[in-house]
């Protein structure tokens, strides 16, 4: 069956679902996403979802005239039109002088639990996300990095500034744990994503305190465990940066917070 889509608030073929190329805000990438899990037929964290793609908007000056409501209601019959029951959801609105918005999904993500029980590896990739408090669709840097990753059989890149510290994925945020602390780097230094909020709230029910304090790549080995998160994921633990194995103590930590991370999602 052919999947449905969005635009404007109406539901369409997915086939349809386009824009011309020959508009200025595409060809600029002048718009701003987010992606959404949709669970049991519910979305996870909506109202944190369309809050942060309004911030996007203005950090860009991208006008934004379409209501929580009729997103919702969007959502809401989409679902209902395909009968979907979960699936990772794509909220898209596409600047200009005649915004647009559009919704979209595909299956969804998940990853082995070998991802989870023997870790996952990355890279360092020199660079650093324009605008971090905006969630854009400017991501050839993203592109590149995680192009970079797979050629090395990698499932992450870690993006490094100049100043040599590592402060998020293309796709997750990072932390690093070392005694009782979380450290993670500042929000106004990266794409503070929804899970990353759920992430930190998590540690500290666990008793944890937080330090948003970046981590340094020459000090990989100082920490006890490195981990990522995102919607997708919840939270993953790192097992080697660059080919260097880390420290691996503190995953039963990690699985803690992925726990409390997806049940949370349920809620």
């Amino acid at each position: 069956m052919e999947r449905s889509a969005i635009r404007n608030g109406r539901v369409i073929p997915e086939r349809e679902a386009v824009v011309p190329v020959t508009l200025r805000a595409v060809q600029y990438s002048f718009s701003i996403y987010e992606a959404l899990r949709v669970l049991h037929g519910q979305v996870v964290h909506l109202e944190d979802h369309l809050n942060r793609l309004r911030a996007s908007a203005a950090a860009i000056g991208l006008v934004h005239p379409f209501t929580d409501k009729l997103i919702g209601d969007s959502i809401a019959a989409l679902i209902k039109a395909d009968s979907i029951s979960d699936a990772t959801m794509r909220i898209l609105v596409v600047g200009g002088d005649e915004p647009l918005f559009f919704i979209t999904y595909q299956d969804l993500l998940s990853y082995p639990d070998s991802y989870y029980s023997d870790g996952i590896s990355c890279i360092s990739f020199k660079g650093e996300r324009y605008l971090p408090e905006a969630k854009t669709s400017n991501l050839l840097m993203q592109y590149i990095a995680l192009e970079e990753a797979r050629k090395a059989d990698a499932f992450e890149a870690l993006l490094e500034d100049r100043e040599g510290y590592l402060l998020e994925g293309t796709r997750s945020n990072l932390y690093a744990i070392k005694g009782d602390v979380v450290h993670t780097a500042a929000d106004d230094r990266v794409l503070s994503g929804i899970t990353r909020i759920s992430v930190l709230r998590a540690a500290k029910e666990l008793g944890l305190s937080v330090s948003h304090e970046p981590i340094a790549r020459k000090d990989i080995l100082s920490y006890d465990s490195i981990f990522i998160s995102a919607t997708s994921m919840g939270a993953m633990p790192v097992n080697a940066i660059d080919g260097i194995a880390l420290g691996r103590s503190r995953w039963d930590d990690i699985s803690r917070i992925c726990s409390l991370v997806r049940k949370w999602e349920l809620e």
